[in-house]
């Protein structure tokens, strides 16, 4: 078995699989860094700053000021006072952007299944779960 060929077709077939995947629902006509942003809001306790958002996505600070107030102003993200802080802003997600994310992942979610359920026979289905199991064994 030729591990590197492997390693190299689960890197493509990984690849070809977001891409379908992102195609079946977006959250709009947002860049790649307005997505980021909003994956890491999405993840973060208790909301973060412009500087956090900027170290994360290794920006400067006045670039990612750009891209949060561009979100900001589509009702994505909003803002409020760091009750430690004063001088500082934590961003947060709006409830309408958390929905919408929600709902693109529950989309992705329904094609695949379809798609899985109507290419593949139950032995097939069996196989693949086995080999979901191995997969994370190796990234985890």
């Amino acid at each position: 078995m030729d591990l590197m060929a492997l390693a190299m077709e689960l890197q493509l077939l990984n690849g070809k699989l977001r891409r379908r995947l992102r195609a079946q629902a977006t959250i709009g006509d947002l860049t790649p860094s307005q997505i980021a942003v909003l994956v890491y809001l999405e993840r973060s306790e208790g909301g973060a700053t412009v500087t956090d958002l900027a170290q994360a996505e290794g920006v400067r600070s006045q670039s990612m000021g750009a891209t949060v107030a561009a979100l900001q102003a589509m009702g994505l993200v909003v803002g409020e006072p760091d009750p430690n802080d004063g001088r500082k802003t934590l961003l947060s997600l709006t409830l309408a952007c958390r929905e919408r994310l929600a709902q693109g992942r529950s989309l992705r979610r329904d094609w695949l299944a379809h798609e899985l359920e109507a290419q593949l026979s139950g032995e097939e289905l069996k196989q693949l779960a086995a080999a979901v199991e191995l997969l994370k064994r190796v990234v985890d």
